[in-house]
């Protein structure tokens, strides 16, 4: 793998988790001397990065992870819904026996973490990355990665903030019970629902107001 390429994946797993918060500056020097490179394979991943729509740069110089405004992160996240939805389809028509029973068994190992946030971002990252995996279709994975990416932060405390991890359980329970029955547009309707940011404009306006001004452009 190219340099500029590595360090262009790293900080976009960066964003992805969170450790790059919407507005958080880039330091170019310090990604230097951590990867101990030229200026130039740094320039190329920042600038490839920015093609993304996940850096934005500063009139007078650098870049900073990139904002988005209300309008466009809702956007995104229908579209991202939608994609996931097709992921799950997809997936349902060709997962493998052990697949659906891997899936399966994530799901009911889940059941304590609940009211764990963390623990269950990176189990609801795991039931995702199955299905990704089971869709055999790399291209809509990456899709739907980069607009993981560029929501994430929001994502985040929007989970918090409407208290959906009981629900996003219960939509995991949905779309595995589609799986394992070979229901393909069921299990895109699940997925869908628990993609969608809320189902009513009360629940969408609690997740809105309770999103940080800092991370809204």
């Amino acid at each position: 793998m190219k340099a500029s390429e590595r360090i262009r994946s790293d900080i976009e797993q960066r964003i992805l988790e969170g450790t790059l918060l919407p507005g958080t500056p880039v330091d170019e020097l310090g990604l230097i001397a951590e990867y101990g490179v030229s200026k130039t394979p740094v320039r190329e991943a920042l600038l490839q990065l920015q093609a993304q729509g996940l850096l934005d740069s500063l009139p007078r110089g650098g870049m900073v992870v990139a904002k988005l405004d209300v309008q466009e992160l809702l956007h995104m996240w229908e579209l991202m819904a939608d994609m996931e939805g097709l992921c799950a389809r997809y997936a349902c028509d060709r997962m493998t026996t052990s697949e659906r029973q891997a899936l399966a068994a994530l799901h009911e190992r889940s059941a304590g973490e609940r009211d764990n946030v963390r623990k269950w971002r990176e189990t609801d990252l795991e039931f995702h990355e199955m299905l990704y995996h089971g869709a055999r279709n790399p291209y809509l994975r990456e899709a739907i990665m980069r607009i993981r990416a560029r929501t994430a932060a929001y994502r985040m405390h929007a989970a918090g903030a409407t208290g959906r991890l009981q629900a996003s359980y219960s939509q995991h329970a949905m779309v595995v019970n589609a799986i394992l029955a070979g229901d393909g547009p069921a299990a895109a309707r699940a997925m869908v629902e628990h993609m969608s940011p809320g189902l009513d404009s009360r629940e969408v306006t609690t997740l809105i107001v309770n999103l940080p001004k800092a991370l809204l452009r």
